[in-house]
């Protein structure tokens, strides 16, 4: 009976719990720096500093195509960086021989700067299309292989040899054992990359692209609009942190056990 009170109250607890909220603390960050910006525009040319009203009035005019565009751009990389770095993750897992010769090669594309892969970018390729899903490939990539290579050496070795003792497949093992236990840190890696991705394609979409949030910059910088690049930045921001809501969602609904 005590076992079945306890399941009871566990299922009782798991419905209770409510949905994430925003915190407290950041609605009242912003509210105060929203508050200090706009008396700083009263205290300066709108040129330098714009108040609220001119904000909003040049983020009500804004192009909401170049912003689905930038999330496309990003959606897209984000997927062929994340099937890369786990197929070369496995590989160098199972293979001593394979992660010894390609480690070195990811920590160096790692090392090479955001700036010197968009030159490269422009110089190698004439689509732009393929330039910004080259820059954000080969930056956001890297770092799957390195967050899930360590996940998965992260499992215990207790957990391995008894699944072992099993004889198991190789198909089996990884998808019974391995995969589940680096699912935290996917997630991890999921969420630093999507805020890295965002930052990045901004920067590529500076060079050469006629479409997207970076040539809304540009085209901002152009006529001198400091509201209109005050406004893209602001989407810029609302974006990311509603992308990593919604990644806080998923992590809170495939983690719940933790709890």
């Amino acid at each position: 009976m005590s076992d079945k009170v306890i399941m009871s109250e566990a299922v009782e607890a798991l419905a209770a719990q409510k949905p994430t909220r925003f915190p407290r603390e950041m609605l009242l960050v912003i509210i105060v720096l929203a508050v200090l910006w706009e008396i700083l525009s009263w205290l300066v040319p709108p040129y330098v500093i714009p108040g609220w009203g001119r904000i909003f009035t040049s983020l009500a005019q804004l192009r909401v195509d170049f912003v689905v565009i930038t999330l496309l751009r990003v959606a897209a990389a984000l997927f062929i960086s994340f099937v890369l770095g786990l197929a070369l993750a496995v590989a160098m897992y199972r293979w001593t021989a394979v992660e010894n010769y390609v480690r070195p090669a990811v920590r160096l594309l790692m090392a090479v700067p955001v700036v010197c892969w968009i030159l490269f970018s422009v110089l190698w390729f004439k689509w732009v299309e393929f330039r910004i899903a080259f820059v954000l490939t080969v930056v956001c990539a890297p770092v799957f292989v390195v967050d899930m290579l360590d996940g998965m050496k992260g499992v215990p070795r207790q957990l391995r040899d008894m699944l072992r003792s099993f004889r198991p497949s190789r198909t089996h093992f990884f998808t019974k054992l391995v995969l589940p236990a680096i699912v935290p840190t996917i997630l991890t890696s999921w969420k630093i990359n999507l805020s890295l991705a965002i930052r990045v394609v901004t920067i590529a979409e500076l060079v050469g692209a006629v479409s997207g949030i970076g040539y809304g910059l540009v085209v901002a910088q152009e006529l001198f609009s400091v509201a209109d690049v005050f406004a893209w930045t602001l989407v810029l921001v609302v974006v990311l942190f509603l992308a990593e809501a919604i990644l806080s969602l998923i992590e809170e609904r495939m983690l719940r056990w933790r709890s």
